[in-house]
């Protein structure tokens, strides 16, 4: 994505386009390996070291929110975060807690009565399991 479409993205999402919130989502852009906050900070820092750690991740917050990133919980493990690009899912490894794209599949929607009283924003699915690299290590061991 160029400089000018990382500028649009955050427009329509609502969000003024400061050096530090481009600095952020230019590297989700780059890095679609699912990085954490702290490594998030450390290469946006390699970029440019005025930015502060607090100021990383209330723009990692303020992007969640607005929908362009969305952040990948990983059970016993630092969140990790992933810029909003084409749909998919994610599988998740219980032993490394690698985080992988999954092919997009349309979830069918529930009947209007089952959430009650509550609105769906979106439905996302996360598999875990074992990764390709740790199953035959669970197989053999």
């Amino acid at each position: 994505m160029d400089a000018e479409a990382i500028k649009r993205s955050l427009e329509g999402g609502g969000l003024r386009c400061t050096p530090q919130r481009y600095a952020v989502m230019a590297f989700l852009m780059e890095h679609n390996r699912h990085p954490t906050a702290a490594e998030i900070f450390e290469g946006v820092n390699r970029v440019d070291p005025r930015s502060s750690r607090a100021t990383t991740y209330n723009n990692l917050r303020d992007l969640v929110q607005a929908g362009l990133v969305r952040e990948v919980a990983v059970e016993g493990r630092g969140a990790r975060f992933d810029a909003k690009g084409v749909r998919h899912h994610h599988f998740i490894c219980d032993r490394c807690g690698n985080v992988e794209d999954i092919e997009w599949y349309d979830v069918p929607r529930p009947t209007s009565g089952s959430f009650g009283k509550r609105i769906v924003r979106e439905c996302e699915l996360i598999f875990r399991g074992l990764c390709t690299k740790c199953a035959p290590r669970h197989a053999s061991g």
